[in-house]
C-alpha cells in the first residue's frame, strides 16, 4: 500500500510540474483558447519567404526554427495570441 500511495505522489508531482523552457523568451499568452492556430503563425512567415523547420511551445510562446528568406538559420518568438515577435534575452 505504501508502494501505491508513493508511486501516486511521485506522479502528481510530475503531472504538475510545468513544461521545460529555455528561458529565452516568455509570454504571458492566458488560455490556450485565445491562442491563434500555429498554421497561421506558419502561413505568415511562409509567405514572407521562411522556410519553417520546426514549431514548438516554449515559455508560453511559439517558438520557430526556420531559415529566412536570406537563408540565415534562426530561433524565433512569436506571441501565440498576437503573433508578434517576442525579443529573446540570450545568455
Amino acid at each position: 500500500m505504501r508502494v501505491l500511495l508513493a508511486a501516486a505522489v511521485l506522479a502528481a508531482s510530475f503531472a504538475a510540474a510545468p513544461a521545460h523552457a529555455t528561458g529565452l523568451a516568455t509570454c504571458d499568452s492566458g488560455s490556450r483558447e485565445k491562442w491563434q492556430p500555429q498554421e497561421k503563425l506558419e502561413k505568415m512567415l511562409t509567405e514572407r519567404g521562411w522556410q519553417i523547420r520546426r514549431v514548438k511551445i516554449d515559455g508560453g510562446c511559439y517558438e520557430v526554427y526556420a531559415i529566412t528568406e536570406k537563408g540565415e538559420r534562426v530561433e524565433a518568438y512569436f506571441h501565440p495570441v498576437t503573433l508578434a515577435p517576442v525579443p529573446t534575452q540570450r545568455r
